[in-house]
């Protein structure tokens, strides 16, 4: 019977210290690929009556944006080619974006003022 709980000790010991080893291993590479490289959103916070925003990374390529409202609800989708996105129809109040580039995405605040 000794037997069976030295075995049973062992093992249960080894696989809680195998399983935690693959966790970190797992979570850092997520980690490393999960920020837009260089992503600037301005004029942050934007003045009333401004039509446009501006949106830059590193690399610039063509970015998915997605515009919720403070309840989560989605307001505007588009396909942003250049840097100007069009903000008119969007009136004061506190919004998520949503910055899709390369298989990567990034939320950011945006004010309106």
């Amino acid at each position: 019977m000794k037997k069976n709980y030295l075995f049973t000790f062992i093992f249960t010991l080894v696989f809680f210290t195998t399983l935690q080893g693959f966790a970190q291993t797992e979570n850092s590479s997520l980690q490393a690929q999960q920020n837009i490289e260089g992503l600037s959103i301005y004029p942050n916070p934007v003045n009333n009556g401004k039509q446009y925003i501006y949106i830059t990374s590193k690399n610039n390529f063509n970015k998915k944006i997605e515009i919720f409202n403070a309840l989560g609800k989605q307001i505007l989708s588009t396909l942003l080619i250049g840097k100007e996105l069009n903000i008119a129809k969007l009136s004061t109040g506190v919004y998520i974006l949503k910055i899709t580039e390369e298989d990567i995405s990034e939320t950011r605040k945006l004010v309106i003022k």
